[in-house]
């Protein structure tokens, strides 16, 4: 079976930076990870979904 599976991570940070979203930003263009495949389960594609935290009005 061939499925999309969406793995949310908690990242606590301190950072120079003035602005969390310029932080966010870095860390999603920077960021080095790695999740493999078990006996059961094939890992076929993994990326990170940027989140475009500038855009938003909150």
């Amino acid at each position: 079976m061939k499925d999309t599976l969406f793995l949310f991570i908690k990242v606590v940070v301190e950072t120079t930076h003035l602005n969390i979203h310029t932080a966010i930003d870095e860390l999603q263009t920077e960021t080095d990870y790695h999740i493999g495949s078990t006996p059961n389960v094939k890992v076929l594609e993994t990326e990170i979904i940027e989140l475009h935290t500038q855009n938003l009005n909150l």
